[in-house]
This record gives C-alpha cells, structure tokens and sequence, in this order.
C-alpha cells in the first residue's frame, strides 16, 4: 500500500506540470491554434486581486529610416499630416530645414502592458474592466526615461444583446483602423481612429437571424479639443461633449478574415457612422462653432476562414470614406477652424486669437482609405493600403499660409509570428503633403515628400 501510494505520488509529481503547461500556456512554435498572439490568444494566466484578473501585453522595438526628418517623435508618422517642404521657408517642421534632412530612430515607447478584470455579476449582467498603458508620456524625454501614458480604461456592464461602456476608449468616429506598423493608423490620410477618449457608450445588438445582425452605437464623448497638444490646432475650444453614433449591418454567414493586426476575426461589416457639437471659443467672441463628421465603413471577408481561426488563404478588404468640420484633434481635418485674422496675426498659428467678429467657421476636409490584408499561411501576412485627406474647398484656406490641400498615404507591411510570442514586421511608406498659399503667396503650391522604411519586432506576452 505505501508502494502504491508512492508511485502515485510520484506519478502526479511528473505528470501536474505537464497537465498545468497544458492548461495554461501555448508554447508550441507555430501558434495556429490561436487567432494571434496577445490579447485574443490564449497567452495568460489568471490570477486573482479582489476578482479575476488577467495580465498581458507586448514588447515593440521600432526602428524606422525616413527620408526627411520628422522630428524626436519620428519613429512614428506626424498625426497632422504635414510632411517638410524643400519649398517651405523657415524652421517649423513643415519647412526646408527638415526636408534637407534624412532619419535614423530606435524607440520602444509604443511598447504596452494591460490588465483585464473579469467582475462580479449585476442584475443579468457580466462586468469588467480594462486598462492599457504604453510608454509615450513625454516624447522629449530620454530614451531611458519616457512616462507611462494612458491608453484604454473603462469598465463594461454586458448583457447578450446590449453592452454600456464607460471609461476611455477609442473615438466613435471613422471606426477603421488602418493596419500599419507605427500604429498612427494613417489617421491624417482617411483613418482618424486613433485618439482614446473619455466617453460613455451604448451599444444594442439587433438580431435577424443567428448569422444576420443590426449593431447600433451610441456615445456621449469629450471631444479632446481643450488642452489639445496638436501645433495645427487653433480655436482655443470651450469643454463641450459631442454626440457620436454608428449603426452596422453584420453578415457572419459570409465567413470571417483577419482585422486590425490580425488580432481579431472579423464578419461582413458595412454601415454608417457620424459625430456631432457645439461649443463656444473664446476667440471666437463666444459664438458657438460645430464640430461634425459623417461616413461610410465597410468590412468584407473576400477569402474567408475555414475555420473561423485560421488565417491561412484569407483575404480582406476594409474601408471609409467621410467628410468632416473642426475634428483636427483626431486628424480628421487638418485644423480647427478657418477665418479672419487679427491684424498682423497669421492664422494657423497657435499662438494668435482670432477677431471678435465672429468670422470663423469649421475647417472642412473629406478622406478615403482603402486596404487590402492577405494571409497565404497561418503566420505570414501581408497587407497594402491607399488613403487621403482633402480640403474640401480651397476657397476657405484663402488667407491661411502653407495650408494642407492634400495629406495622401501609400503602404505596404508584411509580419511573420515565429511562435505564439514573437512577430516580426517591416512596412513601407510613401507619405505626400500638397500645401497651397505656399510662404504666403496666393495661389503658389509646393508639396512635401516622405519615404519611411520600418522594422519592428514584438515579443507579447
């Protein structure tokens, strides 16, 4: 009996670590049983603080080569769009000085750590939470000593049909995020996806059938204009929320492709989308301006899963298109507002006011973006995107120097997963800026031109 007894011992003893790694963990090299790594993977373990919690993230180095300098933040595209000029005079970063110059960065800012809550029940309901933060707090810090910044942080209330959000999450307008490697997600060229934003949202779920559905969103969301750090903004806006809605027809019978960084699996999508507000400027002699937005998105799965996993022989398509008024803060549009300048001011300057007499109105811009992410196996992807940003009438910038007419991107990426843990990626850029009232002439134009060449690796865990 106490030979019986050992040999059981000893037989759990080998046996529980294997049975645990099982569990817990996917370290084979190929991570074809997953999605992808991450977050949607299978890549944690559950531990406990007062309820379930879940710890995950990803290492990201990045290297990129640009053809121009785009300044300490260039490892990543300027969310304003504007490329440097060899036309351009002066020393901003839109200017010759920067053009005559080329680019060679590391950084490991965009690199994340998340936590994810699994709460208690409520009336029917799951809750939970979510909070991420990357490394991009100070962008002139040393490379030893950039600050935590927050990213997403929100709690949810789900119940099967209906969810409420609440917290910071990505901006309701223009939902598709472009698939490139420096995660600007060519907001300036037709995807302004990027800004997180303190909101509270209401989504409702329409089922027609088990594969047909009706997503409708609606959200109440601070606009991040006061305070806002981008140079191209100009207004000086009051803290009024805007009003923000989408509404989606879903197909999950058409099959699944992968999405943003292949992370997700997403079904036939199309729908519209739409923002708008009000606020009084200050510059403005108080008068109320609108912010507002409208577009159009589309998802399809042109080569879905076999499985609805896989991503071996899919192939995807994702777009939009829109037209916007005063949404630079997400790079929507290129500034704020256009109008009358005061005397010996120049407008677009961050520095100036604009006169009392209520002579501004919303700069307007229009965009589209289209792309294309094709999968030949499991681990090897490739994606290519085309998108630009156009002022929507040129009339408006009459009195604004070196004005964005254009802001249009070309790219190209491919990733490979070497196991369930580590992606390597490169991507290609071409990035154009068309300026009119070049150096203040009117009429004159010049255009700024970037090539950027990126390396990256990711290690998630």
């Amino acid at each position: 009996m106490k030979i019986l007894t050992g040999l059981t011992i000893a037989t759990l003893f080998v046996v529980a670590p294997t049975l645990s790694g099982a569990a817990d963990y996917n370290t084979d090299s190929h991570p074809s049983a997953e999605v992808a790594p991450g977050i949607y993977g299978k890549m944690f373990s559950t531990v406990t603080s007062k309820f379930n919690l879940a710890i995950g993230g990803y290492l990201k180095l990045d290297y990129a080569y640009n053809s121009t300098n785009l300044g300490s933040n260039g490892v990543i595209t300027p969310i304003s769009g504007a490329i440097p000029s060899k036309s351009i005079n002066g020393t901003g970063p839109n200017s010759a000085t920067f053009a005559n110059q080329d680019q060679s960065v590391f950084s490991m800012k965009q690199s994340r750590i998340w936590f994810k809550i699994d709460g208690p029940p409520l009336v029917g309901a799951k809750t939970g939470g979510f909070l991420e933060v990357d490394f991009y707090g100070d962008n002139s810090g040393a490379a030893e000593s950039p600050m935590p910044r927050l990213r997403h942080a929100y709690g949810t209330i789900d119940w099967p049909q209906t969810q409420v959000l609440f917290g910071q999450y990505w901006d309701m307008f223009a939902p598709m995020i472009a698939s490139t490697e420096d995660f600007r997600t060519a907001a300036p060229q037709g995807a302004p996806y990027g800004p997180r934003i303190p909101q509270i949202r209401l989504t409702q779920k329409v089922d027609f059938t088990a594969d047909h559905q009706l997503k409708l969103v609606f959200a109440v969301q601070d606009p991040n204009q006061t305070g806002d750090n981008q140079s191209s903004v100009t207004g000086q806006y009051g803290p009024s929320v805007n009003y923000a809605g989408q509404i989606f027809y879903v197909n999950k019978g058409l099959g699944t492709a992968p999405g943003y960084m292949s992370l997700s699996m997403n079904p036939l999508t199309v729908g519209v989308f739409g923002l708008y507000g009000t606020e009084k400027a200050l510059s403005n002699a108080n008068n109320s301006l609108s912010s507002w937005g409208y577009g159009l998105y589309t998802f399809a799965p042109l080569l879905r899963s076999k499985d609805g996993v896989n991503r071996a022989m899919t192939l995807a398509f994702e777009g939009q298109a829109y037209e916007a008024g005063n949404l630079a803060y997400s790079g929507a549009t290129a500034i704020s507002v256009v109008g009358t300048t005061p005397a010996g001011g120049t407008q677009g300057s961050t520095s100036n006011t604009f006169d009392a007499a209520g002579n501004q109105k919303p700069a307007r811009n229009w965009a589209f973006i289209g792309q294309l992410k094709f999968f030949p196996i499991q681990d090897l992807g490739f994606t290519a995107g085309f998108g630009s940003r156009y002022a929507l009438n040129n009339g408006d910038y009459a009195n604004i120097t070196n004005y964005q007419r254009q802001s249009r991107q070309i790219y190209a990426n491919v990733t490979y997963d070497l196991n369930a843990a580590i992606r390597l990626a490169t991507e290609y850029q071409n990035i154009e800026t068309k300026y009119g009232n070049v150096n203040g002439v009117s009429g004159a134009k010049a255009s700024g031109v970037d090539n950027t060449v990126r390396l990256c690796a990711y290690y998630f865990f």
